[in-house]
C-alpha cells in the first residue's frame, strides 16, 4: 500500500521563519537512535541479553548489512523478529541519478510516511563527501534556495540522518560510485566516506537535539557508530545563535559552517530572513566564540549572486568584519548562484566573482571558490528539493 506524500501545510510567505515541525507520525525506533547504553537498555526491555545490541550495532555500522541471515551470531529463533525491530528501514531509494561520469550521485529517499530527502555523493581525489540532509524540507525560507522556498514538511529522526550515511557507505562497498580505482587514494579511501557536511535539506539546528545525536553516532567508534573523524564533519547553519553556542559546547570539534549570504543587515534581511531574528554581527559575533571554544576554524559560505551581493564594496565590508574579530579563525566559500525553478537570480559574472575573491584576498582572508558539483542533477548547493 502506498503512503500519499505529506506536504508543508503551506507554501511560506516571503520572509516567514518556520521553528516548529508539522507533527507526523514518529519514525520507528532504529538502533542509530540509541547509544549503546540505550540499545543495551532497549534489549533488555525486549527480553534478550543486553550484549545483543553489540552485536547488531557491529553488523549495522561495520559490516552495513541488516539482512538477518547475514547475522550468524545472533540465535537463529527470534533473529528476524529481534533484527526487524532493531532495524526497521527508514529509507527506501526511489531514484538516482549521476554526473561527473558517476563520480557525483544524488539519492532521493521516501521515508515512512511518505516524505522524501535527497543526499548527494560526491568522490574526489583522497576522500568521498557526502551533503546529507537534517529535515524534510527547510523553514528558513531563503528566496534562492529550492529546499527553503518548498517549506518545512517534518524534522527527521537521528536514525533517519545517520542512515543516510549508512546506505551511502553500502554504496560504496558496493563500487557503485566511479572513481575509486583511479589512484588517488588508497582502497580504504575508494570505501568509506570520509567527510559529511550538513549541508542537504534543512537547518540542522534547528533540528538540534536529533543533528547533534546524529553526529555522535557518525563520530562513536565502533560498535557505537561509524568511527568517522570528527574534524571530517561540517554543521551548516544559517546563523541561530542561541544554537552555535550551544554546539560549541557538546565538545564535538566538528566545522561550523555560516551561510552569510551578505555582509549588510540591509540585504541579508532580504536574502537570510533568519537575519530579522539575529543581525550580521551577531551571527558572526557567535561563530567566533564558537572558533574560540573548539579552535576550529569557521566556514562562511556566500552565494554569489549576479547583481544583488557580489559587489567590490561587498566584498571590503566582508573582509573588514571577520578581520575586526581577529586573524586566522576564518575561511570564506563563495560560491556560484545554483540554478533553481523560477528564480529571477543567477551567478555572478566570472570577472565579477574573481573580483570579489581578490578582494577578500587583499584583506588577508582565505578565500576558495566552492565547487558547484552536482548542479546537472540538481543536487548542488540550494537545489535539493526532493521531487521525482
Amino acid at each position: 500500500m502506498t503512503t500519499e506524500l505529506p506536504t508543508p501545510s503551506t507554501r511560506p510567505a516571503p520572509g516567514t521563519l518556520t521553528f516548529s515541525a508539522p507533527r507526523r507520525g514518529k519514525a520507528p525506533t532504529h538502533l542509530a537512535d540509541l547509544d549503546m547504553a540505550g540499545r543495551r537498555d532497549w534489549l533488555t526491555e525486549l527480553g534478550h541479553k543486553p550484549f545483543r545490541a553489540d552485536q547488531v550495532s557491529r553488523h549495522y555500522f561495520e559490516r552495513l548489512v541488516t539482512d538477518p541471515e547475514q547475522m550468524t551470531d545472533l540465535p537463529r529463533e527470534g533473529r528476524d523478529e529481534l533484527v526487524g525491530t532493531l532495524l526497521p528501514q527508514l529509507l527506501t531509494p526511489i531514484r538516482t541519478l549521476s554526473t561527473d561520469d558517476g563520480a557525483t550521485v544524488k539519492q532521493v529517499h521516501r521515508l515512512h510516511d511518505g516524505a522524501m530527502v535527497e543526499s548527494v555523493l560526491m568522490r574526489y581525489p583522497g576522500r568521498v563527501t557526502m551533503c546529507i540532509s537534517s529535515q524534510a524540507g527547510c523553514g528558513m525560507n531563503c528566496p534562492f534556495c529550492a529546499t527553503g522556498q518548498a517549506g518545512l514538511t517534518r524534522n527527521l529522526s537521528t536514525a533517519e540522518i545517520v542512515e543516510q550515511v549508512v546506505a551511502a557507505a553500502r554504496y560504496l562497498r558496493h563500487g557503485d560510485l566511479a572513481g575509486g580505482t583511479d589512484g588517488a587514494g588508497s582502497t580504504e579511501d575508494a570505501l568509506r566516506v570520509s567527510n559529511v557536511v550538513f549541508m542537504g535539506m534543512g537547518e540542522a539546528l534547528a533540528n538540534y537535539r536529533k543533528a547533534v545525536d546524529a553526529i555522535r553516532r557518525l563520530v562513536d567508534p565502533s560498535p557505537g557508530g561509524l568511527g568517522m573523524s570528527a574534524r571530517g564533519v561540517t554543521m551548516s547553519t544559517v546563523g541561530l545563535v542561541p544554537a552555535i553556542d550551544k554546539l560549541g559546547r557538546e565538545g564535538i570539534p566538528v566545522t561550523l559552517a555560516l551561510s552569510l549570504h551578505a555582509p549588510d543587515d540591509e540585504l541579508r534581511d532580504e536574502l537570510v530572513p533568519i537575519n530579522t531574528r539575529w543581525k550580521v554581527d551577531e551571527a558572526l559575533d557567535a561563530a567566533y566564540r564558537y572558533y574560540e571554544t573548539t579552535g576550529r576554524r569557521v566556514s562562511i559560505e556566500y552565494a554569489l549572486i549576479k547583481d544583488i551581493n557580489d559587489h567590490a564594496w561587498r566584498a571590503d565590508l566582508l573582509g573588514e568584519k571577520l578581520n575586526a574579530r581577529g586573524r586566522g579563525w576564518v575561511h570564506v566559500n563563495p560560491i556560484p548562484l545554483n540554478p533553481t525553478p523560477g528564480s529571477k537570480w543567477t551567478a555572478s559574472r566570472p570577472g565579477v566573482e574573481q573580483q570579489f575573491v581578490e578582494r577578500l584576498l587583499a584583506h588577508g582572508i582565505p578565500t576558495t571558490v566552492r565547487d558547484t558539483r552536482g548542479s546537472e542533477i540538481d543536487g548542488a548547493c540550494g537545489q535539493l528539493a526532493a521531487t521525482v
